[in-house]
């Protein structure tokens, strides 16, 4: 099945986006564009753990749900969330209520902000040092774009080692393609370049 879509605009792009016009704004703007600052890629990291095991659309239209739930991502601030927070999480219906994710990324946000402290871009150094060496091949099918890679899987192991939670393979890929560590845009998408 081919990768590429025209949609109702005359426009190529990557099959998954559509036409809904929120999904073809994040895939035309922010999806593989390159991303920089540790504050912006623990929010990233934050909304593909919540995106494990659901569309990525389901993400995209809680967004702002989960800014203002999450003291717009500030990892200082939420590292200081306890029980009276947690509460107010799982009952807040903007966001993805799930206990495991909720504790994961309060957890999350105790290490990352210590490493804003100590070591000011370290997230950023560490992802980014994942990205590919050679020359990707290019994706023209559906089936030719990975859901894990070599990187990915090292990049999810270092992240684990710093003591990160719900970082496995697969959501340290799409972190990577999110953040533009990757550009997973399929061949003949107008956003590839």
């Amino acid at each position: 099945m081919t990768a590429l879509r025209v949609g109702t605009d005359g426009i190529a792009r990557c099959w998954w986006c559509g036409d809904d016009p929120l999904y073809v704004e994040y895939h035309d703007t922010e999806w593989g564009v390159p991303v920089h600052g540790d504050h912006e890629m623990f929010e990233r990291l934050v909304l593909e753990a919540f995106q494990s095991g659901l569309s990525w659309i389901t993400i995209l239209r809680r967004r702002e749900g989960f800014r203002a739930a999450f003291a717009n991502f500030d990892p200082h601030v939420i590292a200081g969330f306890g029980p009276a927070d947690r509460a107010r999480l799982m009952a807040d219906p903007g966001i993805i209520r799930n206990n495991a994710k909720i504790d994961a990324t309060i957890h999350n946000a105790a290490i990352v902000a210590t490493m804003m402290d100590t070591e000011p871009g370290a997230l950023d150094q560490l992802i980014w040092s994942h990205a590919p060496t050679t020359p990707r091949s290019t994706i023209r099918e559906i089936g030719d774009l990975p859901a894990t890679t070599s990187e990915s899987t090292a990049l999810a192991t270092a992240l684990k080692k710093r003591g990160l939670k719900f970082v496995g393979p697969t959501t340290a890929y799409a972190h990577m393609q999110a953040v533009g560590v990757v550009n997973d845009h399929v061949d003949g998408c107008a956003s590839k370049e």
